[in-house]
This record gives structure tokens, C-alpha cells and sequence, in this order.
């Protein structure tokens, strides 16, 4: 990879032995993708340009990523549908791999759409392969637990908090995170009280 930051987080990271199922139906679009993939070291690549091909790959392999173009053939169910499906397919290991959602739209609505789905991500075209690797390396590092209920199958959708890095927070100005010893007495019930009320502004 000539991109030193590439390089860096390719490091970390090898997907030789990966499994990686590309889904785009644009014969040019499933070329970069691709390419892409190979870049990144993955030798064993899987294509589909359709929901049916897709589901098909993924009854006949065991697939360890997941990388899916939001819109597929016309008139047929889309991206977004695949992953749901695959979510609730009950194929072990498959309906827990890692998904990553492709698009050109990447609107609220469809990022929100995408991670009701049971994404991981979703990614926006046009692909930067920096941007993609990273967001694999944040899959790898980041095992998040698998929810399912009656409305949702997927990778639990709460990120964890772990609050400001530790000694100082993201601005110059944080207060730190130990709490100070008592500066003096507690305010009684009608202080708090009268800071609440609306007060009246002077004209």
C-alpha cells in the first residue's frame, strides 16, 4: 500500500484468511470494491449483485465480513433487507457477521434505516479505502454484543461511553473528573426552589 496510513492500520489488522462477501450489482462499483479487498490483503472474495445471489453465498460459505451496497436490482429487496434477513436467518456463524452498508445516500434517515437493519456501519461512496479499513478495524476491536428481540436483530446499537481520556478531557477548558471536597452547606429546599421560578424581567 503506497497510503502511510494504510500501511498503519493494515498492520493491525489481516485478512488473508478472511472470508469477504462483496455485494454490488454495478459491474464497475464490484470492481473498486474488489480491488479494495485486495488491497487490504483479503485473497478469498465472494461477489453478488443481488439479494438472491447473496443469500445463496451466504447458505453455501461461512463468511467472516460483510460488505453491501444499500441499493440493489430494481423492484427487488435491497441492502437493507439482505442484512435484516441474514439477522434473523438463524445461519450459525453467518447471521452474526460483521456488515458493512455501502451508499451514495448516506441521508439521516438511511444511516438510521442501516443501523435498524442490523448493519454495523454504513459507509458513504466514493469509497475511501482509509475510511473502510478503519471502520473494519473498529468491528475487529470493538465486539459488540448481539441483540434480538421482536423489533431488532443485530449488533447491540448503544456505543459505549467511556467517558474523557483519562487526565484530561477534549477541551482546554474541562474541569477533570475527580469530584472537589464540600465548599460549603447544602442550598435548602426554598433556594432551590426560587431558582427555578420564572423571574420577572425588567424593562
Amino acid at each position: 500500500m503506497s497510503d502511510p496510513s494504510l500501511s498503519n492500520l493494515g498492520s493491525r489488522i489481516d485478512l488473508r484468511k478472511a472470508t469477504v462477501l462483496l455485494v454490488e450489482p454495478n459491474n464497475q462499483a464490484m470492481d473498486v470494491l474488489t480491488q479494495i479487498f485486495l488491497g487490504f490483503g483479503a485473497s478469498h472474495t465472494l461477489r453478488a449483485s443481488s439479494f438472491e445471489e447473496a443469500q445463496q453465498a451466504v447458505h453455501a460459505n461461512v463468511i467472516d465480513l460483510i460488505a453491501c451496497e444499500a441499493t440493489l436490482q430494481p423492484e427487488e429487496p435491497d441492502g437493507y433487507d439482505f442484512i435484516s434477513w441474514l439477522r434473523r436467518s438463524g445461519l450459525d456463524p453467518n447471521a452474526f457477521a460483521p456488515a458493512l452498508l455501502i451508499s451514495s445516500h448516506t441521508s439521516s434517515r438511511n444511516v438510521t434505516r442501516a443501523r435498524d437493519c442490523g448493519a454495523h456501519f454504513m459507509v458513504s461512496k466514493p469509497l475511501a479505502p482509509t475510511v473502510m479499513l478503519q471502520r473494519i478495524l473498529w468491528i475487529a476491536q470493538n465486539n459488540r454484543t448481539f441483540v434480538s428481540c421482536d423489533v431488532y436483530c443485530g449488533p447491540d446499537r448503544r456505543f459505549q461511553n467511556l467517558g474523557p481520556p483519562n487526565g484530561i478531557g477534549r477541551r482546554h477548558n474541562d474541569l477533570p473528573a475527580e469530584v472537589g471536597a464540600v465548599a460549603g452547606e447544602n442550598m435548602d429546599q426554598n433556594e432551590i426552589d426560587s431558582l427555578l421560578m420564572p423571574q420577572k424581567v425588567a424593562r
